[in-house]
């Protein structure tokens, strides 16, 4: 049990890492939390800093969550005979997500989660092949939302909304359709703020700056 306990510790300080922030620091020397929205998540650091240190924020907020339940789980699996393997990658990935979302290193305060929560699911989908299918339905509706309406709040949002439904219709384990409700509640939650916008008209669409 104090190897789980540690486990879920490092899974959350991996997930608390502020990529975007630390990418404003050293190349801008700002703090984005006070340029764009004020948000520390990829979105913003795409349109404060630009495409490519936008982009590689996203890809290490992915990784975040990918390496939490691929490298971490694999390491504790074999350790664990308490709860079973997928119970235990869940629980790694939930910590994670929760480290990016209120991350000790900002005062607990985040990004909205959903680069983490795609690299822990991508990590699950590799242990659990059932849910490779809904992964991919998953992208498809928020690459479809976005086309439609270039709003990355509404895009992530409705794919949250999604994710829980996909998993109930194909009857995936009660662990799964667990998780799924609560990150849909993770994303509604953090995006409240850019709902309240959306329904003001104020929500902006996503426009890509030039790097200098």
């Amino acid at each position: 049990m104090l190897l789980i306990i540690l486990g879920i510790l490092v899974s959350y300080l991996i997930g608390s890492i502020p990529t975007a922030y630390i990418f404003g620091r050293f190349l801008k020397g700002i703090d984005i939390r006070k340029a764009g929205s004020g948000n520390i998540g990829a979105t913003n650091a795409l349109r404060v800093l630009g495409k490519g240190p936008g982009i590689t924020v996203l890809f290490i907020d992915i990784l975040k969550g990918f390496l939490a339940v691929t490298l971490l789980g694999n390491a504790l699996v074999s350790k664990s005979t308490l709860i079973s393997d997928e119970t235990l990658r869940i629980l790694l990935g939930i910590s994670c997500i929760c480290g990016h979302n209120w991350t000790v290193f900002l005062r607990f305060k985040g990004g909205k989660g959903v680069a983490t929560t795609f690299g822990v699911l991508l990590g699950l989908s590799l242990e659990i092949a059932s849910l490779k299918l809904v992964l991919g339905l998953v992208i498809l509706i928020w690459f479809l939302t976005f086309i439609i309406v270039g709003i990355v709040s509404i895009a992530s949002v409705l794919s949250g909304i999604t994710l829980p439904i996909f998993i109930i219709t194909f009857r995936l384990s009660p662990t799964l359709i667990f998780l799924s409700i609560l990150l849909c509640a993770f994303i509604i939650l953090r995006h409240r703020t850019n709902l309240k916008r959306v329904l003001e008209g104020k929500e902006k669409r996503l426009t890509f700056k030039r790097s200098r």
